[in-house]
């Protein structure tokens, strides 16, 4: 598989058919794992690096789970590459910053991807559509013993991964599921549940984890703790906080249609209008934009648009994308025309 293979193929996690699907994006789980007796990532030098990238490659190799799959090297890759896997959550942006010894494996239903030698020599994450944590876990654990039978991991006594990060020491996993909370940001009740979230010691992010801030009434909600906490536990915690979110969404919705529907209509229709209608628009407007087109078509308001090309279009309107389509740099102007033709195509019913 190339790079620009990518272009034409819908993420699993896109497809909008998971569980709660309408409330919720997407589930994620990802471990860290580090090989025993060698520095981490940011402290080994350059030979112990290229080992260590050796070894996990082959040991990748080995596992059925990832073949079909292929691996980038960070050094083969330009910047509006990277940006391309960022935008499509495959990697981090903390691992393009340094092309040194540094690898992303991807199954080619970009169900599975691992970093090696990010902030820690392996980084790997399961994602799957709508709410569905417990499959992203049982498909993430069968490839962590697959992995552990070719590499030897560095942890202690009761299965204590060491990380980089202090935070991930534990289980070393971290489980996040993206939510669309529409409803919630406009009766001012996000506030609320944020405080909530964070005094529960489970922390917010936006689209794209790691520093950035919520766009689009996008929420990815995570666990800060793993030490002292089985992963069964860790899922069970988040699995409980999700369900009182999305219900709270739901009764949000529910309010909003029965005070204020009129309203309500005529902002999910103007945004339908202008994404149809526009010829020059930002990537910020646009997820906007689509934030009120998704909850239209979820509340049956927008008749003939799935879930799906919503799902899709909030990634193919990023800037990586659109270059990549266009197979050529492109200037901001240049993209924000591109963007708005783009959707104008898509969104033809």
């Amino acid at each position: 598989m190339k790079l620009d293979d990518l272009i034409n193929h819908s993420s699993e996690w896109l497809k909008g058919s998971g569980p709660n699907s309408d409330i919720v994006i997407s589930s994620r789980i990802r471990l860290a794992r580090n090989l025993d007796k060698i520095p981490f990532p940011h402290w080994g030098n350059k030979k112990q690096s290229e080992g260590v990238l050796n070894a996990i490659t082959e040991a990748i190799g080995k596992v059925d789970s990832l073949k079909p799959s292929t691996t980038f090297q960070m050094a083969g890759l330009d910047s509006v590459d990277k940006q391309f896997l960022i935008e499509r959550h495959l990697m981090s942006y903390e691992h393009g910053q340094r092309a040194d010894s540094k690898a992303v494996t991807i199954d080619d239903e970009e169900i599975i991807s691992i970093m090696l030698n990010e902030e820690d020599h392996i980084r790997m994450q399961v994602m799957q559509s709508g709410f569905n944590l417990f499959e992203a876990w049982n498909i993430i654990n069968k490839l962590d013993d697959c992995l552990a039978k070719e590499l030897k991991f560095y942890f202690l006594a009761d299965c204590v991964y060491l990380t980089a990060c202090p935070t991930n020491t534990g289980t070393a996993m971290r489980g996040s599921v993206m939510l669309h909370l529409p409803a919630l940001v406009m009766t001012t009740q996000i506030n609320r549940v944020l405080a909530a979230i964070a005094k529960l010691s489970f922390t917010t992010r936006g689209l794209y984890g790691e520093g950035t801030q919520a766009t689009g009434n996008f929420f990815q909600v995570s666990n800060q703790v793993s030490l002292g906490l089985s992963e069964d536990d860790i899922i069970e915690n988040i699995n409980g906080l999700i369900r009182q979110i999305i219900e709270q969404e739901g009764q949000a919705r529910e309010t909003m249609l029965s005070r204020n529907r009129a309203v309500l209509e005529d902002r999910i229709n103007r945004s339908f209008g202008i994404l149809k209608s526009a010829h020059i628009i930002t990537s910020q407007e646009t997820i906007e934009l689509l934030s009120m087109v998704r909850l239209g078509c979820d509340l049956g308001m927008i008749k003939d648009l799935n879930r799906r090309t919503i799902n899709e279009l909030f990634i193919t309107i990023q800037p990586a994308h659109l270059q990549k389509i266009e197979n050529k740099k492109l200037s901001t102007q240049e993209r924000d025309v591109k963007r708005a033709e783009l959707i104008r195509n898509k969104l033809k019913i």
